[in-house]
């Protein structure tokens, strides 16, 4: 006998037996038809970027404007492209996100794995200080972190107009630190007391037992870090004067300004979305489920 789709669910809020009443079928519908209409929401933005980038510039300031392109220009998006070096910028994002995302995983996991599996003296007062930090509101350590980077404490050096400032504090990031911390907490102490057994300093036990076991903590670190560097805007545009090695976002702001004209700068945005849509479509799994996993987002 052939199984009803609503038979087939997982478990939800409405079961198979509430979904056989009409009330519930409705309610269940009507739900669906808000979720339908709100996906089309947010679609349409990006279908019309897609579509009014093949445009000439007198249909583009067309009105009413017209959704689907009467005129199809696609030598437009090689010219931009090569007008703008826009490769370099995408080269500049993908420095951004490695060194980020490196930074990321390393110094905040090594701080989350040592304050929840080493617990050396003073690390009670070491953590308390580093949640402290997130009660500060980003408006007050702005400047004295700008002036940091502008003269280094101690070696008095200015490390600006390079990626350096950014991939600091993609290594000092409470929140981060935070969630290692708490997944390190669940990790059995068996796995630790086995790996010292077989005389596996701490560091070996860090990178050879439980990051092999944190797959899932690592996912969503990298999700938070790889989606805010592609996205990272203020201090990449405060800290990097010199235009080529600015990433893809301090890019749409400076030529937001008028510098292209409209038609163009719809191309641009293209540039900027699709290495969105091409990471989503492929780890679409993992990034709903990291963002299920973490609770609240950072």
């Amino acid at each position: 006998m052939k199984k009803s789709k609503f038979n087939e669910k997982e478990p939800t809020l409405l079961s198979s037996i509430d979904l056989k009443m009409t009330k519930y079928r409705c309610i269940y519908w009507v739900m669906f038809g808000i979720l339908c209409v709100v996906a089309c929401v947010c679609i349409f933005p990006i279908l019309w970027v897609f579509m009014s980038a093949f445009k000439d510039l007198q249909e583009f300031l067309s009105v009413p404007p017209t959704l689907i392109p009467h005129s199809f220009h696609p030598e437009k998006v090689l010219k931009v492209w090569k007008s703008l070096s826009f490769g370099k910028y995408y080269y500049n994002s993908l420095v951004l996100i490695v060194g980020n995302l490196v930074c990321c995983i390393f110094f905040n996991g090594v701080f989350g794995y040592v304050i929840s599996r080493l617990k050396p003296k003073g690390y009670k007062l070491a953590f308390l200080l580093v949640f402290w930090t997130m009660l500060i509101p980003h408006s007050m350590n702005m400047v004295p972190l700008y002036m940091s980077f502008v003269k280094v404490p101690l070696i008095h050096i200015n490390i600006t107009n390079t990626f350096l400032p950014m991939f600091i504090m993609a290594g000092a990031n409470a929140y981060e630190t935070l969630l290692f911390k708490n997944f390190f907490d669940g990790i059995p102490d068996s796995y630790i007391e086995a790996a010292k057994l077989d005389g596996c300093t701490n560091l070996g036990i860090f990178f050879r037992i439980i990051i092999p076991i944190s797959k899932p903590i690592l996912m969503v670190v990298s999700i938070f870090s790889v989606q805010g560097s592609w996205g990272a805007f203020f201090w990449p545009y405060l800290t990097i004067q010199e235009q080529s090695r600015q990433p893809v976002a301090v890019l749409l702001y400076t030529l937001g300004s008028g510098v292209l004209p409209q038609d163009q700068y719809v191309i641009v945005l293209m540039f900027a979305i699709i290495p969105v849509l091409i990471v989503f479509s492929i780890f679409s799994k993992y990034i709903l489920g990291g963002s299920n996993m973490s609770g609240v987002k950072g």
